[in-house]
């Protein structure tokens, strides 16, 4: 995959959607139970740890069908993004088993036992909410606001997870990861997605729809989160069967 040449496309829409960024990462932070847990907690909780790289495999799996169906949609109305965003998902497609995977293997997970788990309810939503846009507006617009904003986070977030996760299990625990992120840094993959995301946008109006996606999609994720925390912290210290599904009203919670 090439490398955005020059100066970024649309930078003052870009600043506004890197801000709105930055203050969801600061609240989730602050707000979201168990999310400093990885970037600054002395002892990881394994299960946690586990669940949640078990997730992010999964997450990666189920979208694959829709970035199937984004380039559908490009080589209809943009051949030349469909090439482009055809390439970026041929370098994304196997990332679970290339990177992830080794690291579970490294902690005593199989890949049986990864495979075998269903999806939480929060992936499930996410994957509707974007397929939702392809499927009934005939826009992936959704989806590539939400690739935006996993690469944006991924690289303002995860190196220090991943240092001071290094520090606890080991170097050589986390390889998998750390190759992902390195690859995301190296290639600019944030710069790619936003020409690839700008090229969508016709109007003022689809300026506002690039935001709302991105607060969705974070609302998506910091339930999510909570989730994670419901089943693997709270229904291991309380009541178990809180941590069974969703509670809806989490998602009334976050903004």
């Amino acid at each position: 995959m090439k490398k955005p040449i020059g100066q970024p496309k649309r930078p003052e829409l870009r600043s506004r959607v890197d801000a709105l960024l930055d203050s969801m990462i600061a609240k989730f932070y602050n707000e979201v139970p168990f999310s400093q847990h990885m970037l600054n907690g002395s002892q990881i909780n394994m299960d946690y740890y586990k669940r949640h790289n078990i997730e992010t495999i999964l997450r990666l799996r189920l979208k694959r069908t829709v970035d199937a169906l984004a380039i559908r949609y490009f080589t209809k109305h943009d051949p030349v993004q469909a090439k482009a965003w055809a390439k970026y998902t041929e370098e994304e497609m196997l990332h679970d088993t290339e990177f992830f995977v080794r690291d579970l293997e490294a902690v005593g997970v199989s890949k049986d036992a990864i495979y075998s788990q269903e999806p939480l309810l929060s992936t499930k939503l996410l994957m509707g909410y974007l397929l939702f846009d392809i499927e009934y507006k005939d826009s992936p617009l959704a989806l590539i606001s939400s690739v935006y904003f996993v690469e944006y986070t991924t690289v303002k977030t995860q190196p220090q997870w991943l240092d001071n996760l290094a520090k606890i299990l080991g170097k050589d625990k986390i390889i998998g990861a750390r190759g992902h992120v390195n690859l995301d840094l190296k290639d600019d993959h944030d710069d790619f997605v936003w020409d690839v995301l700008v090229s969508l946008i016709k109007t003022p109006e689809d300026d506002e729809k690039v935001l709302e996606h991105i607060r969705n999609v974070g609302r998506l994720y910091v339930a999510y989160f909570m989730e994670l925390h419901q089943e693997l912290i709270v229904g291991q210290t309380e009541d178990l069967s809180l941590g069974k599904s969703l509670d809806m009203s989490l998602l009334a919670q976050v903004s």
